[in-house]
């Protein structure tokens, strides 16, 4: 399946909302979710789309339901 740019971005904007309302760093975020602090920032530029399972981490240790990341 082809997901478009607009929503790869809003995607990597909710990932970074959701991190900054939990007052973590990229570097941290990555640490906890077991990827590198470089994806973290591509993810939240709208330049890579997080699997299922990263999602379903970044998900959890953002404390967010993984459908508000895709909604």
């Amino acid at each position: 399946m082809r997901v478009n740019s607009r929503k790869i971005k809003s995607i990597g904007d909710r990932v970074q909302k959701a991190r900054k309302n939990k007052d973590i760093t990229q570097e941290r975020l990555a640490e906890m979710v077991g990827v590198s602090t470089g994806y973290i920032g591509f993810i939240e530029q709208g330049q890579r789309m997080p699997s299922i399972k990263t999602a379903d981490k970044l998900a959890r240790v953002l404390g967010v339901k993984l459908s508000d990341l895709f909604e």
